[in-house]
């Protein structure tokens, strides 16, 4: 590839070819430099609506609360289909196509071929006729704009008009904008060129331009006609010097790649770190209503998740961390804007604050993130910022998570519920809490009558940091640290393994799982626990399984290979006990299990999307397709591979 040691001859030779077999990727012009056009067609989102399947994805970018996709070939239209409002209480189609280009005397320019692809940042989309191509790209902007550029080789003049807009569309002109509003509030706003001829009839518009070799439109959606009455003198901008917008957005996914992709990895696992990186900044959302800051979402393609949630904003910003760390930082401020007085980070916070799930935190992994901006950034002043935070938060666990007072904590509830208390620790209908019951702790704190080996791991690795981050900033750590007590407490000698353990009689609780992977991820496991440790989790029956190391032991009578958090594949664990073998001197074992997830995972070196959990046994794709947990994990595991 262009940015290793292959000659760029034989990488466009290469790339030809494979257009010419396949024909489903545009091909790049002479004029195309930079890594992401080594990765084309990094996800398959060919979607036309009304059409019958599901639409799995859509092409956004910067942020933007809007996406689109590229049409099927079976259901053509001469244009990206969109925009597709991406607001959970929102979620509809606009338009089929809000813009659709064709040649002016489309009877004397016959249909030859047509072709799209997808690059990191870029869509592009093709109509071959007779007397050449009308070539369409788009890139985001910004959260509100995509430009639409357009390279015509026919001839012709252009005709522009949007295809099936949304019933309660109300299509009027301003201009050269067309402005399509809908009752929701957000509206459509399609700029073009000075000299483009525009009329509005029959609920449409029609905006024609002379024979020219290249044409700009700008696509642009806002949450209401303030936004879009402040937004028109950007527009302008974009129009004005379009090649400098689509400079800076070359620029920003050439520092994506470039602070991610290394130059000793195979050009496949390099394809799954873009892959990856694309899968974080799609379901990057920049501030809106409730959301005081940018975030990221678990995933663009479903609805409810739709906003941010606590222990996923952790990883997703210790995944981003190194290629875009100022929108790490606001994914974990955003979370911080609704911390409570008693220092609780609650759930999960949406767009409408009347969604927001107060009722239990989530695992703390908060300083591990902040410690991974901070490699990537040494910014101190994020630091000094966050301290008082973390500590607030980190104090918070064992003020109301310890039931009896010991130093050893517990997941719990505000409101008493075992189902509050499951979803605080993340793994819903996890095995271990089927007999789990509820004790009080006070009028806000409930607890798990079990004290759970994952969540003390996490509260002492963030107790590691803190005590980092106090030692940076000149401050004083103040607060409890149980962390050398934990390897011996929640680890059973007759099994081997470790386990929560029961409030009232001490006895372990359940069967191996993966909330012993966190034992060693954080290195508190001591080596000879590890050794003893290794039979049952180099065991194909139970953790070495086709896909290594799902949430329980395969061979248990309760594993569901489709069961959530009963015996899939979640990424995030996969990667604590790889990661936890390389800590204790395992790495020929890690990239070996590395390779595994690399090579197996259905669709991870092809088009299909990231997803958030897989079978264990077939590396096939189960729920939430676009899922940046999976991907943040993923990106982990490229950066850790071969590293001794």
């Amino acid at each position: 590839m262009n940015h290793k040691t292959f000659p760029v001859i034989l990488s466009a030779l290469l790339f030809f070819v494979s257009g010419m077999l396949t024909l489903s990727c545009v091909r790049a012009s002479a004029g195309n430099s930079g890594q992401r056009y080594d990765y084309p067609d990094i996800f398959d989102i060919c979607y036309t609506p009304d059409t019958l399947h599901r639409c799995t994805g859509w092409f956004t970018d910067a942020g933007a609360w809007f996406g689109f996709t590229a049409p099927e070939r079976e259901a053509w239209v001469d244009g990206f289909c969109g925009p597709f409002s991406l607001d959970m209480n929102r979620r509809e189609w606009l338009a089929k196509a809000a813009v659709t280009v064709a040649p002016d005397n489309v009877a004397g320019a016959s249909r030859d071929t047509d072709s799209v692809c997808y690059y990191p940042g870029e869509l592009r989309l093709s109509s071959g006729y007779v007397k050449g191509k009308v070539e369409q790209r788009l890139n985001f902007i910004d959260s509100n704009s995509a430009l639409l550029s357009i390279s015509n080789s026919t001839g012709m003049g252009l005709i522009y008009r949007g295809d099936s807009w949304a019933p309660e569309m109300d299509i009027t002109r301003h201009g050269n904008t067309i402005v399509a509003s809908h009752p929701s509030g957000e509206l459509v706003a399609l700029t073009f060129m000075p000299d483009a001829e525009l009329k509005v009839e029959g609920g449409n518009y029609l905006a024609s331009v002379p024979a020219r070799s290249t044409d700009y439109v700008v696509i642009s959606l806002f949450d209401g006609n303030d936004a879009f009455m402040a937004g028109l003198g950007n527009i302008d901008r974009i129009l004005a010097d379009p090649e400098s917008s689509l400079s800076a957005n070359a620029a920003r996914w050439e520092g994506y790649l470039t602070n991610t992709l290394r130059d000793d990895m195979p050009d496949d696992y390099d394809r799954i770190a873009v892959k990856a990186i694309t899968t974080l900044v799609s379901n990057h959302r920049v501030a809106r209503g409730g959301l005081l800051h940018d975030g990221i979402i678990p995933s663009h393609a479903v609805g409810y998740f739709v906003g941010l949630w606590a222990w996923d904003s952790w990883r997703f910003s210790a995944g981003a961390a190194s290629f875009d760390p100022e929108l790490a930082k606001n994914n974990i401020r955003a979370m911080f804007d609704y911390q409570l007085p008693d220092g609780m980070v609650i759930d999960c916070i949406y767009t409408d604050p009347a969604e927001n799930n107060a009722r239990d935190s989530k695992p703390p992994l908060v300083c591990w993130a902040v410690d991974k901006i901070w490699e990537a950034t040494a910014d101190k002043a994020f630091l000094a910022e966050m301290y008082p935070q973390l500590m607030a938060y980190y104090k918070w666990w064992f003020e109301k998570r310890d039931h009896d007072g010991n130093g050893i904590c517990e997941y719990g509830s505000c409101d008493g519920t075992l189902e509050a208390a499951a979803w605080e620790s993340g793994m819903d209908n996890a095995i271990r809490f089927d007999d789990a019951v509820m004790v009080k702790n006070g009028d806000d704190a409930w607890s798990m009558d079990q004290e759970s080996v994952d969540l003390n791991a996490y509260i002492a690795n963030e107790c590691k940091y803190l005590k980092k981050f106090a030692e940076i900033l000149g401050e004083e750590f103040d607060a409890p640290d149980h962390t050398a007590e934990l390897a011996d407490y929640f680890y059973d000698p007759d099994r081997n393994f470790f386990f929560d353990r029961h409030l009232g009689d001490r006895k372990f609780v359940g069967d191996p799982g993966c909330e012993a992977y966190t034992m060693l991820w954080t290195g508190l496991a001591r080596p000879e626990q590890v050794d003893s440790m290794m039979k049952q989790l180099l065991d194909e029956k139970k953790f070495s399984t086709y896909i290594p190391f799902p949430t329980v032991a395969a061979d248990n009578p309760k594993y569901n290979p489709r069961g959530y958090w009963r015996g899939p594949i979640w990424l995030d664990q996969t990667y604590f006990a790889i990661s936890g073998l390389r800590n204790y001197g395992h790495a020929d074992l890690a990239d070996e299990y590395t390779r595994q997830v690399f090579d197996r995972l259905e669709g991870l070196k092809e088009g299909a999307p990231i997803h958030e959990n897989y079978d264990t046994h077939t590396g096939k794709r189960l729920k939430a397709p676009h899922f940046s947990w999976a991907a943040s994990h993923l990106i982990m595991l490229y950066n850790e591979y071969g590293r001794k």
